[in-house]
């Protein structure tokens, strides 16, 4: 199953102030902005396998790594800039990002304060693939990597809580959870729905209906956790934090093991309705996935209810450890986040140097 990757890092200067990449964006094609300045997203080319992708992606990050530090800068894996005023965060000029600002409302701006980690999985079993994938985020709890925002501990795992809970509260068909689908015409169902409500919304704001839909369509007008990708096409994980490349890569693993094993031999949702199917890969009840999200969101890997729900779909969160657990819980002064934001800079920039060799795990 082809799987590619998709990671926002913050930029920095060597005094830990959030900066633009500007010219690291020509280094690569692979290199993205994103809709705030002071991020940038590195790509990688569909792979056939874990030891393709971990060397595509560590060869990216290094190249990043390198060049950046050549313009005096450096990169972030963390998911929040831990303290930030809305200044040091502008948004990149574009007409998409200015249409969202206008519809969602103040709450937008939550959003340019996440950086995150996209997981891309081939299209084969398409609702069995859906469901894993909703069923596993919680998993987001492995990796997380801050519990800040503008300088206040918030919760234990702050971009979930700000993008999906915050920012798109109004608007929960287009950042929140979805339930689980018995078919891709339920999946497309609920994605046009979605989509005409956030077109109604746009019109009540005063928004022309022909700028609205040069901008969106139904695929492009979702930021769910999930979600389906028509262009590409894949189906895309949106749960994790942008985290270190050893962090992403290990959660990447163990993600497309389950995605694989129900690609290939289906699964049943465990609700008690239905007995489960032998061989298939059992999922737990949908309230079961929000009551454990609801649990990692606020309380992290460290909450048993999540480290027992995650057991159960076969993950070990012990091999796991979170940056943000290595945050202070004190509120953060500015001073202070420019100084982590180099500690994580400099944890990154030592893995890159300390790459590991080639795998051969497919």
């Amino acid at each position: 199953m082809n799987t590619s990757l998709e990671v926002e890092y913050w930029v920095i200067d060597d005094d830990g102030d959030l900066v633009a990449p500007d010219s690291l964006l020509d280094v690569s094609e692979q290199f993205d902005p994103e809709f705030v300045e002071p991020m940038l997203e590195i790509k990688t080319t569909p792979c056939s396998s874990m030891a393709e992708l971990r060397e595509e992606f560590f060869t990216l990050v290094e190249q990043a790594v390198d060049e950046a530090r050549d313009r005096d800068k450096h990169l972030v894996p963390l998911a929040t800039p831990l303290s930030a005023a809305p200044a040091e965060i502008p948004y990149r000029d574009k007409d998409s990002t200015d249409l969202q600002r206008r519809i969602v409302g103040p709450a937008f701006d939550d959003a340019r304060v996440c950086a995150g980690t996209h997981i891309h999985f081939e299209q084969s079993n398409v609702v069995d693939q859906l469901n894993t994938l909703t069923a596993l985020d919680p998993a987001f709890a492995l990796v997380n990597s801050s519990s800040h925002y503008r300088g206040e501990h918030i919760l234990e795992c702050a971009r979930p809580f700000l993008y999906r809970r915050s920012c798109y509260e109004t608007c929960p068909d287009q950042g929140q959870l979805w339930p689980y689908v018995d078919s891709v015409d339920e999946w497309e169902t609920h994605l046009e729905g979605a989509y005409r409500c956030f077109r109604e919304r746009a019109l009540e704001r005063g928004i022309d209906p022909d700028a609205f839909d040069d901008e969106f369509d139904p695929y492009d007008a979702v930021w769910t956790p999930v979600r389906l990708r028509k262009a590409m096409p894949t189906v895309e994980w949106r749960s994790p934090d942008a985290a270190l490349p050893s962090q992403i890569l290990q959660l990447a693993e163990a993600v497309r093991s389950l995605v694989t094993y129900a690609d290939a031999r289906g699964t049943t949702i465990d609700d008690g309705s239905v007995a489960t199917v032998e061989d298939t890969l059992s999922l737990p009840s949908f309230d079961a996935v929000e009551s454990a999200t609801d649990a990692a969101v606020y309380n992290g890997v460290d909450d048993s209810r999540v480290t027992n729900y995650l057991r159960t779909l076969g993950f070990s969160p012990s091999e796991y450890e979170p940056l943000a657990n290595q945050l202070p819980d004190d509120r953060l002064s500015k001073r202070d986040a420019k100084r982590l934001r180099l500690e994580a800079a400099r944890g990154l920039e030592a893995e890159v140097a300390q790459r590991p060799a080639p795998s051969s795990t497919v």
